[in-house]
C-alpha cells in the first residue's frame, strides 16, 4: 500500500520539481521558531517563568489533541485512496478526491504545529529568543 503512495508522490514530485527547487532544504525555520522539546531541555538556563511554562505546555496539550484527529482522517482517506488505486480502470475523480482529504489533513496538522511554534515563541521574552539563536547558530 505505502509502495504505491510512494510511486505516486515519486511522479507527482518531477512534475513541481522546479517550483520545490525554490523552497529551502532542511529546516526552513531555522532560529526562528523553537520546538517545544529544545524549550524544556534548556528551561533551566532560559529562566522559564511559571506562566511561560503554563502557556508552553497549554499550546503543545492543544496541537497533540488536534494532530490526533487529522491523523485519523490522513490515514483514512490514504487507506480509501489506495484502495482505489488497485482498481482497473482507476478512477481518477475518486483517487483524486481521497488525496485532496488526506492532504487537507496533512495540511491542517502543519498548521497547527506552526501555530503552537508561533504561540511558543511569543510566550518568550527577547533575552531567551536570543540564547536559543545562538544555540540553533552553534549546530
Amino acid at each position: 500500500m505505502k509502495k504505491g503512495l510512494l510511486t505516486i508522490l515519486t511522479i507527482a514530485s518531477f512534475g513541481i520539481g522546479a517550483a520545490l527547487a525554490q523552497v529551502p532544504k532542511g529546516d526552513v525555520f531555522k532560529g526562528k521558531l523553537f520546538a517545544p522539546n529544545i524549550i524544556m531541555e534548556q528551561q533551566d538556563a532560559l529562566h522559564l517563568t511559571k506562566q511561560q511554562f503554563t502557556g508552553i505546555r497549554a499550546a503543545v496539550i492543544e496541537v497533540q489533541s488536534g494532530v490526533a484527529e487529522h491523523e485519523w482522517d490522513m490515514r483514512e482517506a490514504y487507506q480509501a485512496l489506495m484502495l482505489e488505486l488497485d482498481q482497473s480502470p482507476i478512477d481518477e475523480t475518486e483517487v483524486l478526491k481521497h488525496a485532496d482529504i488526506a492532504l487537507s489533513a496533512e495540511n491542517q496538522v502543519k498548521k497547527n504545529q506552526m501555530t503552537m511554534l508561533i504561540r511558543i515563541k511569543n510566550l518568550l521574552n527577547a533575552e531567551q529568543i536570543d540564547y536559543l539563536e545562538s544555540l540553533v547558530a552553534e549546530k
